[in-house]
C-alpha cells in the first residue's frame, strides 16, 4: 500500500516539473510569460537598427535619440515587445547622450555580465523578450546610485494621457 502511495507522489513530482513554467520570470506583481519569436520574425517586427541593438547586442550612437530629450509623463516601454520597463519618474539627464534611468520597474528587466570591452560591464535586457536594452553603471544619482544607460530605439514612450493597453500594443507594432 505505501509502495502505491510512493509510485504516485513519485509520479505526480516528476509531472509537476515537466509542467512547470521554465519559460516564465517572477516580478513583485506576478509572473512574466517570456516572449520568444525567430530570428525571421524579429526582423520583421524590428526597424534594422531596432534588430541590431535588441537581438543583436548593438549601441546607438550618443546623442541621436529623440527620447533624451523627452520630458512629459509616462512609460519607456520595450521596443521590441512594449514590456513596461520605466517610469519617466526614473529618468534624469546623465549628460551621457543616452536616455538614462536611476531605476527600473521592479522585475521588468534581467542583467548579465558582457566582456565586450575587455572589462566587465553590466547590461540588462526585457525581462519578456529579452532584448538588450543598455548598460548599468553604479554613478547615478540617488536614491540607487545606478544608472540604466539605455539605446533610445530600443524604447518606446507612451505618454500618461495615452497609456492603455491598446496604446501600448499600437505603439510596439
Amino acid at each position: 500500500m505505501q509502495r502505491r502511495y510512493f509510485l504516485y507522489a513519485s509520479a505526480g513530482l516528476i509531472a509537476a516539473l515537466l509542467l512547470s513554467p521554465k519559460d516564465m520570470v517572477f516580478a513583485d506583481h506576478g509572473e512574466i510569460e517570456k516572449m520568444t519569436l525567430s530570428k525571421d520574425e524579429w526582423e520583421k517586427r524590428l526597424t534594422p537598427e531596432q534588430f541590431r541593438v535588441l537581438r543583436k547586442e548593438g549601441t546607438e550612437p550618443s546623442g541621436t535619440s529623440p527620447l533624451n530629450n523627452e520630458k512629459r509623463k509616462g512609460t519607456y516601454v520595450c521596443a521590441g515587445c512594449g514590456f513596461e520597463l520605466f517610469s519617466s519618474d526614473m529618468k534624469y539627464d546623465s549628460g551621457t547622450g543616452w536616455p538614462s534611468f536611476f531605476d527600473t520597474i521592479e522585475g521588468h528587466v534581467e542583467t548579465s555580465t558582457d566582456f565586450k570591452l575587455l572589462y566587465p560591464r553590466t547590461e540588462y535586457h526585457c525581462a519578456r523578450c529579452g532584448g538588450h536594452q543598455g548598460h548599468v553603471f553604479k554613478d547615478g544619482p540617488k536614491p540607487t546610485g545606478l544608472r540604466y544607460c539605455n539605446n533610445g530605439v530600443a524604447l518606446k514612450f507612451v505618454p500618461a494621457e495615452k497609456k492603455t493597453g491598446e496604446e501600448i500594443k499600437e505603439k510596439t507594432e
